[in-house]
């Protein structure tokens, strides 16, 4: 018995630690992205929130495994989708392609993300430090993907589509040839990746609108 209070303890420390440490990421990020954007226009975001941001959402992979392993309720097939695509973005299309960096979508998708997840992590920071969050960041948590998440999906779609014609011509991460006579297009891949991502928009927006009816009227009821 005290075994488990004990592992259940530093599950909870563990997940506030956690919670904390990205939610000032995230909130570093959405400062330095309207900073930037107020002083010198959408071309100089990329380039104030590079490294918080590749901090924060390649901090999120640890999500995948909180899944997996029981930390959290969330279930690995909503959790791996969205934080592999976020990831992609991030690494395989921001990082890789200057010219996506200083396009006007990234700034709609840097302030999708950020606010999103500057009050999620704040709402599980809460919950897991002190054991509650008070209702409206509750409310906060489970309605500002109504907005934020179509325009981060549209974001993230149209900064794939901008990158793309850059992908033949550079030829980046092309694998040909090599001594395993391996073949790789990116270009085609990521197609591949675009084409995943705008049918499992509806199949998520869905299980999140779910989600918040069934947390919304437990929290009224309770």
């Amino acid at each position: 018995m005290a075994t488990a209070a004990s592992a259940t303890a530093l599950r909870r420390l563990y997940l506030s630690a956690y919670n904390w440490v990205v939610f000032f990421g995230w909130a570093q990020v959405m400062c330095y992205a309207a900073s930037a954007l107020l002083e010198s226009g959408h071309e100089a975001v990329y380039a104030a929130v590079e490294r918080p941001l590749q901090f924060a959402q390649t901090a999120a992979f640890m999500e995948i495994l909180h899944s997996i392993l029981g930390f959290v309720r969330s279930p690995i097939s909503t959790t791996l989708p969205q934080i592999t695509g976020r990831l992609y973005i991030t690494w395989g299309i921001l990082w890789s392609f200057h010219e996506a960096q200083s396009h006007i979508l990234l700034t709609s998708l840097i302030i999708s993300w950020s606010i999103t997840e500057v009050i999620r992590y704040f709402f599980f920071g809460m919950k897991e430090t002190f054991g509650v969050a008070p209702y409206w960041l509750l409310w906060l948590r489970y309605s500002t993907f109504l907005v934020f998440y179509p325009t981060g999906i549209v974001s993230e779609v149209g900064l794939i589509l901008v990158a793309m014609p850059f992908m033949k011509t550079s030829r980046k991460y092309f694998m040909m040839p090599n001594k395993w006579n391996f073949s790789f297009n990116y270009h085609y891949e990521l197609t591949l990746v675009t084409a995943l991502i705008i049918p499992g928009f509806p199949y998520l927006f869905r299980y999140m609108v779910a989600k918040r009816k069934k947390v919304l009227s437990a929290a009224k009821t309770a």
